[in-house]
């Protein structure tokens, strides 16, 4: 984007899609939104938004549990084992939203021992060994390397979302930039992260 733009500078911020939706409406200076999930746009203030949303990509579920995996978790099958200390996104965020979703598929309501602002800390419980399993995306699964264990959630029950991405300024390089995220390059590099097409 940089090479074809001479002069222009991308600048990236992350946070849960619910916190950056609360700074972009309370004034933080952003040309272009990407979103883990549709459900934090439903507080994005109409005025804000200069183009409608795009699904850019995709992602579904996976649990994350030490290398060691010390109790002995083989799938979803197990959540509801007695003792295990469960972590989850909270439900007001995409993941949280996924994991609700999936447990509703399933038809289960494991006890949770904890409750975290977003995949990042969710994960971040597991790598520290302070849980037992966590429910989180695929990718931040992949991220992790070595230093959580993925299993594989059937895609069967598994959950799937849908990433969007919109412009909420007028700058003339917030169309190009979601163009070149929809593009064959872009795309190769969300696979290349785990990420599937939507």
């Amino acid at each position: 984007m940089e090479a074809d733009h001479p002069g222009s500078t991308v600048e990236l911020s992350f946070a849960a899609s619910s916190t950056i939706v609360q700074q972009v409406a309370e004034g933080a200076p952003a040309d272009v939104l990407a979103l883990a999930g549709p459900g934090p746009l439903d507080h994005l203030p109409a005025e804000l938004r200069r183009s409608e949303p795009v699904v850019f990509t995709t992602n579904s579920l996976s649990l994350a549990v030490p290398p060691d995996n010390p109790a002995g978790v083989t799938g979803v099958e197990d959540l509801t084992t007695e003792g295990l200390r469960l972590v989850v996104c909270q439900p007001q965020v995409p993941c949280g939203e996924a994991t609700s979703a999936l447990l509703t598929g399933l038809g289960i309501d494991p006890a949770v021992s904890s409750q975290e602002r977003d995949a990042r800390a969710t994960i971040t419980k597991v790598e520290l060994g302070e849980a037992d399993v966590g429910i989180v995306y695929r990718t931040d699964v992949a991220a992790a390397g070595d230093r959580v264990l993925g299993i594989d959630i059937p895609g069967a029950v598994n959950v799937t979302t849908g990433y969007p991405i919109l412009a909420v300024s007028d700058h003339e390089l917030a169309a190009a930039f979601i163009q070149e995220v929809l593009s064959g390059r872009g795309q190769q590099h969300l696979a290349d992260a785990g990420f599937v097409a939507p």
